[in-house]
């Protein structure tokens, strides 16, 4: 490539790096204008400036994240005549006009810029070539074109590099982060990430095939796409754990993507933050449908009709209140079809109403004058009336989720009279100390069981009138406001009017939506999918009653106790037959004789794998150690130390079963004082030890597979566990063992 076509590339990325410093100082400017500006005294003016400087901070933000690589690609199109000039579109993770509102920079999201993922010389789609830029800093360092035009050969000296910024970004050394994939996006991928909004789409593939990489692409992709109705709704994330969340959490921004909700399974119930895992029959109890029904039949057990008259005693008057008036009241309640807690209400106003009516009957019979006047005090001493607090709760307490779950693990007796069906040990796995912490399986439950409780808000229906009325008003006003500050075709009215409604710490959609259990999303990715059980689907159902996803996994890699091993059958009960799969095929990350080791032992015991071709192979051969019990940890060690003699830098993972960590853990931070971290907090290190589940949809320059045995005896679907540890790595895999070798790992020889 010359010199001369490098430079002029150079001096077109810099000057589109000129627009995006003077676009983030004008924000910027536009910002503190804002903050400096006098509001006025009325709640509304505080309003429409608060509205507006949060517009301004949120582009401050983008802007700032939108740096690495800023232009990417160049597309070639075919002239619009003969004697026209070669139409240039430059391709990048923003759009970027000049202040003539002219084309600088194509997002990567716009229709336009499909033929830079998926032309090819048989269906140019209208391009004539592809140029890849790579860039260090703000530089560009490299160009690779593709011709599909046989005419431009003849005129342009071009670098015939189809795959050398794929094949450079498969290689680069990895940093405990998941980075984009925006600039070598590939055909399959990106007809995946351009798919339709509506409906679920299931996305399949084996390790390696950009899965995770895909699903957060057609986040950012359908964010772009959908603004409108994505902005309002919000995005939800969901991952396998807390360490994928930390490695994928830079992948959003990058794209200029920031509104949107990250969460493990551990994290989808407000103010709940669970870590710990059940053993893997209490798991499976816990995310079988079965619970379901049990907790619904828990709540309606805590609603309990009295069977005997009872006395009353109020403001000194002796009420005998027959059993029927409560059952009455109960029946009202019941009629209403609302959850337990909002049925209270109901139930608390008939029987009061009732009580009120009984008294004065009484009062009346003993020659007291009772008119409808009087009636205000008498519900009044009714509802104060201890005797009646203690009958109108005994029959229907207000109840927390945390508290129905509570007594149904601590209260044995209870459990028994709602599971008859249920053998002893069945029962057993659910008890244990009401101060136990709360799982991962249990955040479903406690989802389900706040479905039935419903909150305790009897000012609910009034309050969503009276808001109604507020954002009404505050339309107007932000319509007003906008022509009054001239910005008319720079923001519109629904989105200045979301800004307006006071709150402490004016959060964003994804904040709000983070916080609240009722929050309908407007689309839910969900990764690792294979591994939720059906009482985790019915959780994310609630979340998204449009049942607009995208799904990604590999069932082949399923290792959770109730996971699934069928997307028909995983899927059934949340969208039906409703949903829609797609297949990558090519397995960029790991090196093709990884993969046959890996395969080899999925094959051994029976684990049914996603094919996948494996499109490079790397320089080092699986390396396989076998050690005494006594030398394990010394050749942890060395295997470690072998790994650092042949790249100082790369990023490295010890898979180890959880029985093994702290072992594993403390001979690596003896020998490599400070590199060493565990579980998510060491993804931040270049030596991470993770057990097989933590390690699921992350990747690692080498990995080293301790006792691969272990994992497969130790864990539910070890095997599939063991195919998940083997597939980890970019470019090494070492296996370390005492306890005999799985098949179809070599034995060295």
């Amino acid at each position: 490539m010359s010199s001369s076509e490098l430079a002029r590339e150079r001096d077109y990325v810099h000057g589109l790096y000129r627009r995006l410093d003077s676009l983030r100082d004008a924000a910027q400017q536009q910002l503190e204008a804002v903050r400096r500006s006098a509001p006025g005294g009325t709640h509304q003016n505080r309003s429409e400036r608060d509205a507006f400087a949060r517009i301004y901070e949120d582009r401050v933000g983008q802007l700032r994240e939108i740096d690495e690589r800023l232009a990417f690609g160049r597309l070639e199109l075919e002239p619009e005549s003969d004697d026209s000039e070669r139409v240039l579109r430059y391709i990048g993770r923003i759009g970027l006009r000049d202040e003539e509102q002219l084309p600088l920079l194509l997002d990567w999201r716009v229709p336009q810029a499909r033929a830079f993922y998926q032309a090819t010389a048989a269906t140019p789609l209208g391009a004539r070539a592809r140029r890849h830029l790579q860039s260090s800093g703000r530089n560009i360092v490299r160009i690779d074109d593709e011709v599909f035009d046989s005419e431009i050969l003849e005129s342009d000296a071009v670098s015939l590099q189809g795959e050398a910024a794929l094949m450079a970004s498969l290689t680069a050394e990895r940093t405990g982060r998941m980075g984009d994939i925006v600039a070598t996006i590939q055909a399959e991928q990106d007809a995946i990430i351009r798919s339709e909004l509506s409906g679920a789409l299931v996305v399949q593939g084996g390790p390696g095939t950009g899965k995770t990489a895909v699903a957060l692409h057609r986040a950012a992709y359908l964010l772009y796409s959908h603004r409108e109705r994505l902005s309002t709704s919000g995005v939800l994330i969901v991952g396998p754990s807390r360490s994928f969340l930390r490695y994928i959490e830079a992948v959003l921004p990058s794209l200029g993507e920031t509104g949107v909700v990250l969460a493990s399974l551990g994290q989808l119930f407000p103010g709940v933050d669970a870590r710990r895992e059940d053993i893997d029959a209490v798991a499976s109890l816990k995310g079988s449908l079965e619970m379901a029904a049990l907790i619904r039949r828990a709540v309606r057990a805590r609603q309990v009709v009295p069977t005997a008259t009872q006395r009353m005693e109020i403001n000194g008057e002796i009420l005998d209140v027959p059993a029927e008036l409560i059952r009455s009241a109960m029946q009202k309640a019941w009629d209403s079809h609302k959850p337990h807690n909002l049925a209270r209400v109901t139930f608390n106003k008939a029987a009061i109403a009732a009580l009120s009516r009984m008294l004065a009957d009484q009062l009346r019979s003993h020659g007291n004058t009772i008119d409808d006047s009087d009636q205000k005090w008498l519900r009044e001493d009714i509802r104060t009336a201890h005797d009646v607090k203690v009958a109108l709760n005994s029959a229907w307490m207000p109840l927390s989720p945390h508290k129905l779950l509570n007594d149904l693990y601590a209260r044995p007796t209870w459990l028994h009279s709602l599971t008859p069906r249920w053998s002893p040990e069945e029962r057993r796995l659910l008890l244990r100390e009401r101060d136990a912490p709360v799982t991962i399986s249990d955040v479903a439950l406690l989802d389900e069981a706040a479905e039935w409780l419903g909150e305790v808000d009897v000012a609910h229906t009034a309050a969503e009138h009276e808001h109604a009325q507020q954002r009404k008003r505050d339309l107007e006003n932000a319509a007003a406001a906008i022509q009054n500050m001239g910005v008319e075709g720079m923001i519109d009215a629904e989105t200045l009017a979301d800004g307006f409604e006071v709150k402490v710490d004016r959060a964003s959609t994804a904040d709000i939506a983070a916080a609240d259990r009722s929050w309908a999303y407007g689309h839910i990715v969900v990764d690792e999918a294979q591994e939720l059980s059906p009482m985790q689907w019915r959780l994310l159902g609630r979340r998204n009653p449009l049942k607009s996803f995208t799904i990604v996994g590999d069932v082949a890699q399923a290792s959770a106790a109730a996971a699934a091993t069928r997307w028909d059958t995983a899927l059934a009960a949340h969208v039906g037959s409703a949903w829609r799969l797609e297949e990558l095929t090519v397995n960029y990350r790991t090196p093709s004789q990884i993969v046959a080791v890996a395969e080899a032992v999925a094959l051994a015991h029976e684990v049914s794998i996603t094919p996948s071709r494996a499109v490079r192979e790397s320089p080092w051969p699986v390396a396989v150690t076998v050690a005494t019990a006594e030398r394990r940890s010394a050749s942890v060690v060395e295997a470690v130390r072998t790994d650092r003699e042949i790249s100082a830098d790369g990023t490295i993972a010890v898979i180890v079963s959880e029985s093994l960590t702290a072992e594993t853990v403390g001979a690596l931070t003896s020998e490599f004082p400070g590199q060493v971290g565990e579980g998510a907090a060491g993804l931040n290190k270049s030596i991470a030890v993770l057990t097989p589940r933590e390690s699921k949809g992350l990747e690692f320059d080498s990995v080293v597979v301790v006792e691969p045995q272990r994992i497969v005896d130790e864990i539910a679907r070890g095997a599939a566990a063991l195919y998940v540890a083997m597939t980890r790595p970019t470019q090494r895999l070492s296996v370390v063992a005492s306890e005999g070798l799985p098949e179809g790992i070599p034995v060295p020889k």
